[in-house]
């Protein structure tokens, strides 16, 4: 696996559809933001690193060496190994802890030290080499983003300097749960030699400080009707969803063959299988107008002689940016119309840039939706699930139907009281204060502008069924009950959430590119970095 799709996969994100109070019990902080937060991403990370990672070091050596070797300069800041070595640690952590438990699949030995692993045959870098990579660029990130907010006067907010202290206070905690003998030797263990409570408070201040400026950086995008109308103009379509069905003709199926392996086909095997492939793509977009006769099409292929049931996909309001780009613009055409077909190659491109058709999609459009519809806006109280078993898998709780039960009960219990008293809206927010399990006990229960795919299923689909305001209803999910009260449609169509979004998306990134890549870095001794760092015993 080469270095670049390592990194493509480290630092794919994956989409949480969790509300607050479910992102906090998942993630085991109280008061977490939307945004990763100190208290998920390096204090996580060191008890992650406590429990699961075996680290052999000798932990008396003063430290002075790490502390004056200077590893990399970022403009006017000289930063130590032992400095650096905080980047470092935290990038190997970040990985294991999130694709630790199929490493090897990725060529990963977690028993061997980083150093003695190739991870890119080529240049013969190492998956040291490469966190060390990832280290540098963080760190060169986080320098331009603290400069920057020093610059324009923003410092860190009150909620983000609680978190830290929080964080300090509990290293004896974990120092005594680990079994080591004070902090001082915790946080060697942890970081290293040359690691200091006082530098570690600095690191976490200086990341905390960079997260929170980027935050109110892209929070403080803001766009006007014109520009949103002037964006959709480019590109109507961009902004909707839409519904078909689908069917796959792989090339290979239509290789004749004595049960050869798919690597031993020939070019020109390859090549007859992608031409048949294609001229039953045609035949299937031919005198056909419904699902139905599609199906049967489909069915009829000589391919599918020895199958039980064959049959065309139905995707249903998938938007404009999740459809495959061969159909993608046919897809968004203004004169498209339900029961037109069409069919479009899959192609790969070879590691010598040959390109190949490994297959055909054929396509039948179904309906558009403009996403027109308003956010919503509600109030809710959360009743949690008590007890539960914790599930590693899943890293959330399991619970009985009694321990649920438990908790539906109780939702009925406080619905029913807010329905014998005034029943406003104002009553249900000072019972959310008081009652509910989520929030901080200042909003009321408010959620306002949802949109589908921020909550998770059972609370986004009571959001978006026909409601009027003060309806409510309960609903349960994997976190406990949700007493849910509609507050009203949101001023905001879905479709104007999606503009403006991409609009943020991309003039943040433009800002973040030009701040962080105006910085230079000069790299200097990397010799006390923990590049001989072994993930876990034999």
């Amino acid at each position: 696996m080469s270095a670049s799709s390592k990194k493509k996969l480290r630092n794919a994100e994956q989409a949480e559809k969790l509300t607050e109070k479910q992102l906090a019990e998942q993630k085991e902080a109280k008061k977490l933001k939307l945004y990763t937060t100190l208290a998920v991403v390096i204090l996580a990370a060191l008890v992650l690193f406590a429990a699961y990672v075996g680290i052999s070091r000798t932990i008396s050596n003063s430290g002075i060496r790490e502390r004056n070797t200077v590893a990399l300069t970022i403009g006017e800041h000289e930063i130590s190994n032992a400095e650096l070595n905080y980047y470092f640690i935290d990038s190997v952590n970040q990985f294991y802890s999130q694709y630790g438990s199929y490493a090897s699949m990725l060529g990963l030995d977690v028993t061997k030290p980083l150093n003695e692993q190739v991870l890119n045959g080529e240049d013969r870098m190492t998956w040291a080499d490469d966190f060390l990579e990832s280290a540098i660029e963080k760190a060169k990130a986080t320098y331009a983003l603290v400069d920057d907010a020093k610059a324009n006067g923003y410092t860190l907010p009150e909620e983000a300097v609680s978190s830290i202290d929080a964080a300090m206070e509990s290293m004896e905690l974990y120092a005594t749960a680990y079994g080591y003998p004070n902090v001082k030797a915790y946080l060697k263990a942890m970081y290293g030699n040359g690691t200091t409570e006082e530098s570690l408070r600095n690191y976490f201040e200086m990341s905390e400080l960079a997260r929170y400026y980027q935050e109110n950086y892209r929070e403080s995008l803001t766009y006007s009707d014109a520009d949103l109308r002037a964006a959709e103009a480019e590109n109507y379509g961009k902004y909707s969803s839409f519904s078909y069905n689908y069917y796959y003709l792989n090339s290979y199926n239509f290789i004749e063959t004595e049960g050869e392996e798919t690597a031993n086909y020939t070019d020109e095997q390859k090549a007859e299988g992608a031409k048949k492939a294609e001229e039953a793509a045609k035949a299937l977009t031919t005198g056909i107008t419904t699902v139905e006769e599609f199906d049967a099409a489909i069915a009829a292929l000589p391919i599918n002689a020895d199958k039980d049931s064959a049959a065309s996909y139905a995707s249903t309001d998938v938007p404009y940016s999740s459809i495959f780009a061969g159909y993608a613009d046919w897809m968004t055409d203004d004169s498209r119309k339900a029961g037109d077909m069409t069919y479009a190659a899959n192609t790969a491109t070879d590691e010598e840039g040959n390109e190949t058709i490994s297959g055909y999609y054929v396509v039948m459009f179904g309906s558009r939706n403009d996403n027109t519809f308003a956010l919503a806006n509600v109030r809710h109280i959360l009743v949690g699930f008590e007890g539960g078993t914790y599930n590693s898998t899943t890293g959330m709780n399991d619970y009985t139907d009694v321990e649920k039960a438990a908790a539906w009960s109780e939702a009925e219990a406080i619905l029913n009281e807010w329905k014998s008293g005034e029943a406003t809206e104002e009553s249900f927010a000072a019972l959310a204060n008081e009652k509910s399990d989520d929030g901080d006990g200042t909003t009321g229960g408010l959620y306002e502008d949802i949109h589908p795919g921020q909550m998770v299923a059972a609370f986004e689909d009571w959001c978006f069924d026909a409601h009027e305001v003060g309806d409510t209803g309960i609903v349960e999910t994997e976190y406990g009950c949700h007493i849910m009260f509609y507050s009203g449609d949101s001023e905001t169509t879905y479709r104007d959430h999606l503009i403006s979004e991409e609009l943020a998306g991309n003039d943040y990134n433009a800002w973040y590119t030009a701040l962080t890549e105006a910085v230079t870095a000069t790299e200097g001794n990397f010799k006390y970095i923990s590049m001989d760092l072994t993930l876990s015993a034999a």
